[in-house]
């Protein structure tokens, strides 16, 4: 079961694709270490400012954990306490754009759902067919779902396992752009760009705002936001951001 997984960084964005493109980069037990491995890559390097998560060749973005891997568990508690690739996605502080080219079936989608943004190709197709196996997504599927496309079409793809297209996923808010295949990993390193010319401090903490978001209650969340909002204003990235503003010229952030 041959497969890696893809690092290089440039002008602060970093590229990380899941490689396996002969069995559409369905994810090994080796594959998710090393995954696991770059995502705290990301988080100690201060070079890296975003990233982009793609699989390599057009067919498959990932098709989720490699079926004939799972009876390579023991017991179904190391199965529990297996190295998640999802979790990995889910702990890098700073913004991960998903460029999905093609499946993004299980394990990929919940990948995919794990990224703070996604975009698409058109022959995109996002599916959580674990059901038709016998078994549930385990890396945030149900949770993701219901909150990007709502509980009815969570449903709908959760208990028929059926496939959607990439403009249902874009008109459900699954993904936020469906671009040519040719243009895809173009258009997420652009967006990576912009997002790494931003004040990593204040996009790190934006991050992290969002995700409380998800779960506060409102007023908690305002207040949290605030608090946020205070440890930004007193880092030096926005004491430069002022002075930038006051002297008509474009600041230049060092995550201090």
């Amino acid at each position: 079961m041959s497969g890696t997984i893809g690092f290089e960084i440039e002008n602060h964005v970093a590229l990380i694709t899941i490689d396996r493109p002969d069995k559409l980069n369905a994810m090994t037990p080796e594959m998710a270490g090393l995954l696991v491995e770059t995502a705290e890559r990301c988080n100690k390097d201060d070079e890296v400012r975003a990233i982009v998560l793609t699989g390599a060749g057009p067919r498959s973005f990932s098709a989720g954990s490699d079926i004939r891997a799972l009876d390579g568990y023991p017991t179904p508690w190391s199965f529990r306490q297996r190295q998640d690739y999802c979790d990995a996605m889910r702990r890098i502080v700073k913004p991960v754009i998903a460029a999905v080219n093609g499946y993004a079936f299980g394990g990929g989608l919940e990948t995919a759902m794990s990224c703070d943004i996604r975009i698409a190709s058109e022959n995109a197709s996002f599916a959580a067919p674990e059901v038709k196996l016998g078994w549930i997504g385990g890396g945030g599927m149900a949770a993701f779902l219901r909150s990007a496309a709502g509980p009815s079409n969570a449903a709908l793809m959760l208990m028929t396992g059926d496939p959607i297209d990439a403009e249902t996923a874009l008109k459900w808010g699954i993904v936020s752009e469906v671009l040519p295949q040719a243009d895809l990993v173009a258009r997420a390193k652009e967006l990576a760009a912009t997002i790494a010319s931003r004040a990593p401090v204040a996009v790190e903490t934006a991050k992290l705002n969002l995700s409380a978001a998800a779960w506060m209650p409102t007023e908690n969340a305002i207040a949290y936001e605030r608090d946020l909002q205070t440890i930004c204003f007193a880092t030096e990235d926005a004491a430069e951001g002022r002075r930038a503003f006051a002297e008509k010229r474009s600041p230049e952030f060092r995550k201090a």
